[in-house]
């Protein structure tokens, strides 16, 4: 009986997923807090059964999350084109990534020190996890920008989810080894791993591209996401940041010929590659579907609605979430020399990246997240409060008017040698 009811619920799942994927494309709603909201109802219906263990989803969520996150870089990395035309773009894309992501760490730092009155190594802890955007939700939500705005999302929340990752496990590694944060030995090491895990990324990437190749089993790009998977994992298991190998692979199928110098393009036969490249990023987009799918619902399920009895979450997670948009607004308005908000400003939803360090923290020792201002429902508002400027964003972006849009497009094309005709054909 409990599995023939598993066979209903779980491709109604998928058909709900799909028609709020649809219904979001066509609204710019996230399809994202449909999920969530999803689970939360179904958690709260299921409640009334009397039937309330669910710890196998402490183990589930982490897996899927991190397989989310996984396919995720791969589909936006494979998705982004490569050339000196894109260099600006995505410069600006890695910049905005960065900067943001460590003044977004060091003023929330300083509010959960002097306010939330957390311990110096909690509040970094807390502060890196709820900095990073999204590409999980940036990405599928950007579909709806003109080109260059859509790409520029693309890089930059998936490098905020790269340098995210990394300076977590820096800080995490360093304050459970009690040393120092910042200094010349640390970061020297650390700036090592970077090159090492790149030129180990390029001749990993260069062994999978050359498996689509030559494998002829009519089952291999399964194969080639197991092979990453295991190589996240090994990445994972020695703290090296190894999700540089998957967007390196990624970038690398989708932009061989104009990455590859000359010399070494007779040793891989790019043209006989179109078509297996274009079949395995299909598999991977529904893959991407399907694990995101799962994850939110999941993550919504392990919500209690009886949870929320204090209005403390609400308001720090409003609260935190105004200080980061507000230092975007600023980086914005100074990089671009306009201080009217465009789409981009409100493009930094929190999500999945945000929800797999928080788990991460229930396993460190001098962390205590039931005891914490700051805690998994803090993280909840900050989710949803960020999907919801980023849908108002978007719905502004709609009603507004074509003059609004050459403004916003100017702001961005005049820095990234964007061909003056077409700017004229847009503005016709």
């Amino acid at each position: 009986m409990n599995s023939l009811y598993i066979l209903f619920v779980l491709p109604l799942l998928i058909i709900f997923s799909y028609l709020f994927d649809s219904f979001s494309r066509k609204t710019k709603f996230p399809s994202v807090i449909l999920l969530m909201i999803t689970g939360i109802l179904f958690r709260f219906f299921i409640s009334f059964s009397g039937y309330d263990n669910f710890t196998f989803l402490d183990n589930l969520i982490p897996v899927l999350g991190t397989i989310g996150l996984i396919l995720i870089v791969l589909e936006g990395a494979i998705e982004l084109e490569i050339s000196r035309k894109k260099l600006p773009l995505i410069l600006k894309g890695f910049l905005a990534a960065f900067i943001i992501l460590v003044v977004n760490i060091f003023v929330l730092k300083w509010i959960f020190e002097n306010i939330f009155d957390l311990q110096n190594t909690v509040a970094a802890l807390f502060a890196i996890p709820l900095s990073i955007i999204s590409s999980a939700v940036a990405i599928p939500s950007a579909t709806g920008l003109i080109d260059h705005e859509r790409e520029f999302v693309i890089y930059e929340s998936t490098f905020s989810d790269i340098l995210g990752i990394m300076i977590f496990n820096y800080a995490l590694r360093q304050y459970e080894t009690k040393q120092a944060l910042i200094g010349a030995d640390p970061l020297v090491s650390l700036g090592l791993q970077i090159i090492g895990v790149i030129v180990i990324s390029l001749l990993i990437t260069y062994v999978l591209f050359k498996l689509i190749q030559q494998i002829d089993h009519h089952v291999k790009f399964f194969l080639i996401l197991a092979l990453l998977i295991l190589v996240y994992a090994f990445g994972k298991l020695f703290h090296l940041p190894a999700l540089v190998t998957i967007f390196i692979f990624g970038i690398f199928i989708s932009n061989a010929k104009n990455l590859l110098p000359r010399i070494f393009r007779n040793y891989i036969d790019l043209d006989n590659s179109k078509n297996e490249i274009h079949e395995f990023h299909i598999l991977t987009a529904e893959s991407t579907f399907l694990v995101r799918t799962f994850f939110f619902l999941f993550f919504g399920f392990s919500i209690k609605i009886s949870d929320f009895g204090s209005i403390t979450p609400l308001l720090s997670g409003i609260v935190i979430f105004l200080v980061m948009l507000f230092i975007r607004y600023l980086y914005f308005s100074f990089t671009t020399l306009k201080f009217k908000p465009s789409p981009i400003t409100y493009m930094s939803p929190r999500g999945l990246i945000s929800i797999l360090l928080f788990i991460q923290l229930k396993d460190v020792a001098f962390i205590n997240l039931e005891q914490s201002i700051i805690d998994e429902h803090t993280l909840l508002i900050v989710i949803l409060v960020s999907m919801l400027v980023m849908l108002g964003g978007t719905i502004k972006k709609q009603k507004g008017t074509n003059e609004v849009r050459i403004d916003n497009e100017e702001s961005f094309s005049v820095e990234m040698d964007i061909d003056p005709s077409e700017l004229s054909n847009d503005q016709t």
